[in-house]
């Protein structure tokens, strides 16, 4: 797909995983529009705007698509805002927080699904390139959609969420020439793991069989760009995990 002159609308754009997304687009051309509700700390890249918004909140969420569209065509988005707390189901201090486990489906999964859903609906309405094609979604699911860990239950939820999502919204969109995929990363150095001392990171590191070494954002990022060149790839969650399962622990 042609991205140069296009819109883009990346959420989570202030740091880790958006961010590294967000600046692999402006480098094409796209005039990126970053969604994340930290925008005081998002880096100045050219080709950026950062818009401060609740991923799950249509208003704040139409309204950005909107300035997106103004600056459009708006052919992609990529979804990347996430939460991932820990809590086990039945813990020292009892039951699993029911609050917290709303929260982190709403904000992964819910929030993931109200972006796509109305920038959908706005790349609808832009012309139709080669084959009918008129944009593409990249949603981040997670290996703990697969993998899951103890203390990952409401993560894992979300992110299982997201793979089901997948092929559905690929098939319902596909009337109006719409891509929909996923990629699913195994454990990236992102800001997520700053609080995780460096011997526990290194534990981790050495979980995988190769490159045996934590996943960078800009690997993403390259994913991304690949699945969003890719006109005959739809429907699919790709794993990016260099050959990593999981323990249950």
């Amino acid at each position: 797909m042609l991205l140069a002159n296009t819109s883009a609308i990346v959420t989570g754009a202030a740091s880790g995983l958006g961010a590294a997304t967000a600046q692999a687009l402006a480098r094409r051309g796209v005039r990126v529009f970053g969604l994340d509700l930290k925008v005081d700390e998002a880096p100045e890249v050219d080709g950026v705007s950062y818009v401060a918004t609740d991923v799950t909140d249509p208003v704040q969420v139409r309204s950005a698509v909107e300035r997106a569209a103004e600056a459009g065509p708006l052919r992609t988005v990529v979804n990347c805002a996430g939460v991932a707390p820990s809590m086990r189901i039945v813990g020292k201090k009892g039951a699993h927080d029911l609050d917290l486990y709303a929260t982190v489906v709403k904000v992964n999964l819910i929030g993931s699904f109200n972006v796509l859903a109305l920038a959908a609906e706005r790349i609808a309405t832009t012309e139709p390139l080669e084959d009918g094609l008129r944009g593409v979604a990249v949603n981040t699911a997670s290996i703990a959609a697969y993998d899951g860990q103890v203390g990952q239950a409401a993560y894992a939820s979300s992110k299982g969420g997201i793979v089901g999502l997948t092929l559905p919204a690929a098939r319902d969109l596909a009337q109006y020439g719409i891509r929909v995929n996923t990629i699913a990363p195994g454990i990236v150095e992102t800001p997520m793991l700053a609080a995780i001392s460096e011997e526990f990171r290194a534990g981790l590191a050495a979980g995988v069989p190769f490159p045996q070494r934590l996943a960078r954002p800009d690997e993403y990022a390259q994913l991304a760009l690949a699945i969003i060149d890719h006109d005959y790839l739809n429907g699919e969650v790709i794993r990016m995990d260099g050959a990593l399962r999981m323990p249950p622990r």
